[in-house]
């Protein structure tokens, strides 16, 4: 009877048997858990810009222009404001002017006094000392010749100003009488009159006859 063939046991598997290797059964971890994370995130996202609704947008955009509005009419308002300042300041320094050269060549011998006396309180500095050091012996004189003079500007025009003073130049016709010449041509005078800010008034401060 022969001898059955002894088989001999397969030596295990290496792999199989290594406590370090890894597990072949072990299952890849689940990446459902990152997706989920972002997933929300964006969710989040969407959910704050659905809440800014169409209405709601544009009454911010409405706030928004409308605060811009405020503050360039704003600024636009203070240009206007100083531009309107200085156009009636100048103004006012030619009204001065044109008024100034009246009065120095309108005089009658009836009421030379009060003449006078109207050229000196449109008066300042140089020209109000000088003045009035001078017009008793001018009003005598003109007492003396029974002169009348009257005149009217033909040309007025700011040479320079700024923000206390200025530059006026203005053309006059005289016509004047004496009680030995009742009958004179008009003659034309060229006058530079400095006109300066004294408080609230503008008045005369010097004068000069130009050619």
């Amino acid at each position: 009877m022969p001898t059955p063939a002894l088989q001999t046991p397969a030596p295990p598997d290496a792999a199989s048997t290594d406590p370090n290797s890894p597990d072949d059964t072990a299952q890849p971890q689940d990446s459902s858990a990152e997706v989920t994370a972002d997933t929300d995130g964006c969710a989040a996202n969407e959910r704050s810009w659905r809440r800014i609704t169409p209405p709601r947008l544009a009454l911010v955009i409405g706030l928004a222009m409308a605060v811009a509005l405020a503050a360039l009419i704003g600024v636009l308002g203070v240009r206007a404001y100083h531009a309107h300042q200085s156009a009636e300041l100048r103004a006012l320094y030619l009204q001065v002017g044109r008024q100034g050269a009246v009065n120095l060549t309108t005089i009658d011998w009836h009421h030379a006094d009060a003449d006078v006396q109207r050229i000196l309180s449109t008066a300042t500095g140089p020209f109000y000392d000088d003045f009035s050091q001078r017009s008793q012996p001018f009003i005598d004189v003109v007492k003396k010749v029974q002169s009348s003079s009257t005149g009217s500007v033909t040309v007025a025009g700011l040479e320079s100003s700024t923000d206390t003073e200025a530059q006026v130049l203005v053309a006059v016709s005289v016509q004047t009488t004496t009680s030995e010449a009742p009958q004179q041509t008009p003659r034309a005078w060229r006058m530079r009159l400095s006109v300066q800010k004294v408080g609230n008034d503008v008045k005369v401060s010097n004068v000069e006859f130009v050619p």
